[in-house]
């Protein structure tokens, strides 16, 4: 097997990883290409491939967020991760961890952590990687990555719900959603919500957005129903489709285009929290970015039926 062979082999573990690092599919993509130029580059042939792509990418991308962690602070209104409708790597022995982490809960979780932190955390806990494979992969010594770990560990658990929903539940649970929606019937999407649910929109600054995050059934179930009648007038589609492991959408203008990537958050039988990504930079990896400004300045043109 030659190196590009060998590259192409490891290259959805090495997307998978840069991404739980990074939250960008984008920034993702470019570290795991940087990766490959300098395997392709490299005098010598690595004892092993997987621990030289694996040190490689991890290190590039710890680069990458800590740059990243400076412009988030300048982001304009909530940050949230770019959607990922799937994940290439797949590992049936750690399936419920690898999809666990993808998602948009987690991934906001491992925001919170150091880059160091989040970048063990994803070595260790999510792929198992061996503390002398994660160790050198970051640059520390064992008992540093054991510590680092360990807060790791602690923080993520103090974030995460004690009980998550399973797949069947979760998409019931999504298709009485968009069964509401379409029939515009707000009682029946409020008793989908749990009480204390949240909506909250990241636009960037460059996409119509909710001005702060909204709270409570009442209230996002009537923003909801107006934001969908309202456009649906449009020939806006919503197309239910799995978003970062869990139950969500993609939002599209009557071309085609994509105006925005919903996801939910499902927990005790009840969506826990609505997350939209409007921001086009995000969405451009899922395909033609339609003009969400445009939309929104014809919807509130036209009154509602």
């Amino acid at each position: 097997m030659n190196r590009t062979e060998e590259f192409q082999e490891l290259r959805p573990l090495l997307f998978s990883l840069a991404y739980r690092i990074l939250g960008e599919v984008g920034e993702a993509e470019d570290t795991v290409q940087e990766t490959w130029l300098r395997y392709a580059a490299a005098t010598t042939e690595p004892r092993s491939v997987k621990a030289f792509l694996s040190t490689t990418v991890t290190r590039l991308a710890i680069d990458v967020l800590r740059s990243a962690r400076v412009r988030r602070e300048r982001y304009a209104g909530p940050w949230l991760p770019e959607p990922l409708l799937a994940d290439p790597y797949e590992d049936p022995a750690r399936a419920a961890e690898l999809a666990d982490s993808v998602s948009m809960a987690a991934l906001l979780l491992l925001e919170r952590l150091s880059p160091l932190e989040r970048a063990v955390f994803v070595l260790r806990e999510v792929f198992d990687f061996g503390f002398p494979e994660v160790a050198e992969a970051v640059s520390r010594s064992e008992p540093a990555c054991r510590q680092l770990a360990l807060r790791a560990r602690r923080h993520m658990s103090e974030g995460r719900p004690r009980f998550a929903a399973d797949r069947r539940e979760r998409e019931e649970l999504s298709s009485r959603f968009f069964d509401a929606l379409r029939e515009g019937d707000v009682a029946a999407l409020q008793g989908l919500l749990a009480a204390d649910v949240s909506m909250v929109g990241d636009g960037g600054g460059k996409a119509p957005r909710l001005a702060r995050a909204v709270a409570g059934a009442k209230h996002v179930a009537r923003l909801l129903d107006l934001a969908f009648s309202r456009t649906a007038r449009l020939g806006v589609t919503w197309e239910p489709r799995e978003v970062n492991g869990a139950p969500g959408a993609i939002v599209r203008d009557r071309d085609g285009r994509v105006l925005k990537a919903l996801a939910l958050d499902v927990l005790d039988g009840r969506i826990q929290a609505v997350r939209l990504v409007v921001n086009p930079d995000k969405l451009r990896h899922l395909g033609p970015v339609g003009d969400a400004w445009a939309i929104d300045r014809e919807a509130r043109r036209r009154p509602r039926e």
